[in-house]
């Protein structure tokens, strides 16, 4: 696997070949790094000039990823705000002998720890509650979406994702959703579901896959406006 980058002007790409049959290009946040995993037999001038023809793509990519609202980082201590579901909620820490657990109690979440759990200890618990929360919510959604689109998953996967929201694995019937989607408020939890089960019927984000997201769920572009302008959670960043 060889390694190398090319200059597009002020844009810096990392170039990847592997032994794969077609050229994936992607932008990473949170300061838009573009990447290229290009086939083996692939030249670099080549490559190049795929990677200018996506250049408005890249530009506007790097500008979302610029002007998304960041989360401050998180140290998991007594009072720091958390989100379920679009509302905040203070964190509240006891340190018990006990197993570890999460409890929501008006305005706050009650965070149960053994005594001296470090910080990365702490976050694990709470991710692993936020999962256990799109868990619960979601059988809801699928039961009333799948009959109305006439399709049907085969597999859930509850994941931290760095770059989507949620994807689709078409042949498969199988989806992954992003374990932040239980911060955010419930009407984008039901948007990306959508979205990914009408990528059953479209695997593309062609005109087809367009007519079906606003045929079934209307106003689904305000839904992603709402999550895309949330912010996201901050994050030590590596490739």
């Amino acid at each position: 696997m060889a390694a190398t980058t090319i200059q597009l002007g002020a844009i810096t790409v990392d170039v990847t070949r592997k032994d794969i049959k077609n050229v994936h290009l992607s932008v990473y946040p949170p300061n838009g790094i573009v990447k290229i995993a290009a086939p083996l037999r692939m030249d670099l001038d080549t490559i190049r000039v795929y990677a200018i023809s996506k250049l408005t793509w890249i530009k506007q990519q790097q500008r979302k990823m610029q002007a998304q609202e960041r989360e401050t980082p998180r140290e998991y201590i007594e009072r720091e705000s958390h989100y379920l579901w679009g509302k905040r909620y203070l964190l509240k820490v006891i340190e018990h002998n006990a197993p570890p657990a999460v409890d929501r109690s008006h305005n706050k979440l009650i965070l149960r720890v053994r005594p001296n759990t470090p910080e990365p200890r702490r976050q694990e618990i709470l991710d692993d509650w936020y999962r256990r929360q799109l868990r619960e919510a979601i059988p809801a959604l699928l039961q009333k979406w799948e009959p109305i689109l006439g399709v049907k998953v085969n597999q859930v996967f509850i994941q931290r994702m760095k770059t989507k929201w949620g994807s689709c694995t078409h042949t498969a019937a199988r989806i992954r959703l992003n374990t932040d989607l239980a911060k955010k408020p419930p009407e984008c939890l039901e948007y990306l579901i959508v979205h990914e089960l009408a990528h059953l019927i479209e695997p593309t984000h062609n005109a087809r896959f367009i007519a079906l997201m606003d045929h079934y769920l209307p106003k689904w572009r305000y839904h992603r406006q709402t999550l895309n302008r949330l912010p996201v959670r901050h994050e030590s960043w590596e490739y």
